[in-house]
């Protein structure tokens, strides 16, 4: 009879783990996605001229792309102090505490615990009746009420039999991988923002010593004009016209110190600092050559660039949470064990070996009905590894399109800047000429206005031009991916 019972045990058993496993058979599969952006990339940026791959600027530590010390201090401060910097790595360690958590996971969990209790049984129950005619030594009655002293250890492990939480692990990785190179790219971007800035700076010093030469220039006009207008060789119209031309040129002057304060305070914010004059040397602006940027070839990005490797990883982390979430379809297998003391009395806990127990559980469980938390769950990681294709996408075909149009900006920036210089060149000779001319009585005043004003605007521009010829050559340094390094 009892192996009667123990074969039906066994079959009982057996049925169970079977239903399990088919069960878990029908677990869906996840989306199959092709990475076509990353396998088509161009061979070169642009089709008609060919680029060295031993060549890229990308790979030039900012430390030797950047040789103004005032912009290397600026730099370095930023690299301290930045708030978003020092979020981005706690981000880091977030993502790390991750990665510990899920490993632990792969380990037993034993805690120590001691425990005391009291507890009657009703005596028409037959745990009551049992303890009322138990004795637990000759003459001496169970207690009523029972109590109940432990001490001992007990551990659980979820054994890892389909691999699911060793892929939850190594999506955690992937994650605390992404936030590393996340971390890159806001260096990259932090260097790129002070150096853009601090050029802009430069630009606004040199206006406004052009604004200042220019309202001297105007003073003298309107000296001459009254001397004129004494003469009878002028009017009074011409006088006005100069004292208004003064006017304009001295608030355009508090217009320019205002944009100075501005941009100051923004670098000093990005050095995370309360505001302060930043150090710089404006004399040798205009004459500032920028460094010539290599671009290599456009598959090098893809190991240059850090927000397209953190994308990447980002990708992979997204499919191993697919795979994580299809494993949760099939029946998990579960230990438990308890070791330790147990007694009814404080004092019986040191005999030994009647007052040990222990317990020791196999658990094998799986999902049968009622799936849909499970299948949501998949879905949504499936999505979330379709979104994070398309992110990885868009990130690479921005990144070749950021530095195809810097290139062309460059060559076309530095003509802009050739001919703005010939503008200006042939303006400053134009201004000495009206000048001469109306102080003979020669020219009009209207002509001398227009010069200048001509002149002037010139000037603004040559010195806006040198700016962005710089802050350009910044730029396609940082989409190269340098700056990080």
């Amino acid at each position: 009879m009892n192996m009667m019972e123990n074969s039906k045990t066994k079959n009982i058993i057996t049925a169970i783990a079977l239903s399990l496993v088919l069960a878990s058979c029908k677990a869906p599969m996840a989306t199959v996605i092709k990475d076509e952006v990353k396998e088509n990339i161009p061979q070169n940026f642009n089709q008609e001229e060919q680029q060295d791959a031993n060549n890229n600027s990308g790979t030039t530590p900012w430390r030797q792309f950047f040789t103004d010390p005032n912009l290397v201090t600026l730099i370095e401060t930023a690299l301290k102090n930045n708030q978003e910097l020092l979020i981005t790595l706690q981000e880091i360690e977030i993502a790390k505490s991750g990665v510990l958590a899920k490993k632990g996971r792969l380990t037993p969990t034993v805690s120590a615990g001691i425990g005391a209790g009291l507890k009657k049984a009703g005596r028409y129950t037959s745990e009551g009746a049992g303890d009322a005619t138990t004795q637990i030594e000759p003459g001496k009655e169970m207690p009523d009420p029972l109590g109940n002293f432990e001490a001992g250890l007990n551990a659980s492990w979820e054994i890892d039999i389909w691999k699911k939480l060793r892929t939850e692990k190594e999506s955690a990785v992937a994650h605390y991988l992404s936030t590393v190179e996340g971390k890159n790219f806001v260096l990259s971007n932090l260097i790129e923002e002070v150096a853009d800035n601090y050029y802009e700076l430069l630009a606004l010093d040199n206006q406004l010593d052009i604004i200042q030469q220019y309202i001297k220039l105007q003073q003298r006009a309107l000296e001459i004009s009254k001397i004129q207008k004494e003469a009878a060789a002028a009017t009074e119209l011409a006088v006005k016209k100069f004292e208004a031309e003064l006017a304009k040129s001295k608030a355009a002057e508090y217009t320019i110190r205002q944009q100075i304060t501005e941009k100051e305070n923004e670098i000093n914010a990005l050095l995370g600092r309360y505001p302060q004059p930043i150090v710089r040397t404006k004399e040798n602006f205009m004459s500032t050559i920028p460094p010539t940027v290599y671009t290599g070839i456009p598959s090098q990005l893809l190991a240059n660039r850090p927000d397209i490797k953190r994308a990447e990883l980002e990708l992979k982390a997204s499919k191993l949470d697919v795979e994580a979430a299809r494993k949760e379809f099939y029946p998990s297998l579960e230990i438990s064990a308890t070791l330790g003391l147990e007694a009814f009395k404080p004092s019986y806990l040191v005999k030994l070996p009647e007052s040990i127990a222990y317990n020791l559980v196999g658990e094998l469980a799986g999902p049968l009905i009622n799936k849909s938390a499970i299948k949501a769950n998949f879905q949504t990681a499936d999505a979330k590894q379709v979104q994070a294709l398309y992110e990885y996408d868009k990130t690479i075909l921005n990144a070749y399109l950021d530095v195809a149009n810097l290139m062309s900006k460059v060559k076309n920036i530095d003509q802009y800047y050739q001919l703005k210089s010939q503008e200006t060149k042939a303006l400053d000779q134009s201004i000495d000429i009206a000048n001469q001319l109306f102080r003979n009585s020669r020219a009009d005043y209207l002509e001398v206005l227009l010069n200048q004003r001509d002149a002037l605007d010139a000037k603004m521009e040559l010195i806006e031009a040198k700016q962005k010829q710089l802050s350009t050559v910044v730029d396609i340094y940082k989409s190269l991916g340098g700056g990080w390094k």
